[in-house]
């Protein structure tokens, strides 16, 4: 009788008894993460390892236009002091005001005497400033050929 019920309880021979296993169909992550932090490891080990010890002489460059890191940067600034578009903005060329019609004559003068490597104007707008004159004063930048870098200052934290 003992062994009539084990061959019962599903262990024995009979083709009754015998269940199919379930298909196991995920896949186990965690190996795969212990491999790859132990290649991060090596890596990171590794790495300072790899870098060339070999001492070169570089040669240096001669007959290029010496560029001077004395000179302060151009910094053309726009303030609008009241009215509609178009109207009234006072022009700041480094800390001196001039006028609206002033301006090309004096930046072209100013392009003049400085090197192409010295070729680039800061232009600072105040946040009230009507696009169309920012644009008119990019345009005399341009004209006068200059590049134009547009200085924004971010947003300080309330």
């Amino acid at each position: 009788m003992a062994m009539n019920m084990a061959g019962s309880a599903g262990g024995g021979g009979g083709r009754r008894g015998r269940r199919r296993a379930a298909v196991m169909a995920e896949i186990n992550v965690t190996p795969m993460v212990d491999v790859m932090l132990v290649l991060l490891i090596i890596f990171m080990v590794a790495a300072p390892l790899m870098t060339s010890s070999i001492d070169i002489d570089l040669p240096v460059a001669s007959g290029s236009k010496q560029i001077q890191a004395n000179s302060p940067p151009l910094t053309l600034s726009v303030k609008r002091t009241g009215g509609a578009c178009n109207s009234n903005v006072e022009l700041y060329l480094a800390d001196t005001l001039i006028s609206a019609n002033d301006l090309q004559p004096r930046i072209k003068a100013i392009r003049e005497g400085r090197s192409d490597a010295d070729s680039v104007v800061y232009l600072r707008g105040d946040k009230d400033v009507c696009y169309t004159d920012m644009m008119r004063i990019l345009g005399y930048i341009r004209a006068a050929g200059f590049k134009a870098n547009i200085v924004i200052v971010p947003e300080q934290g309330s």
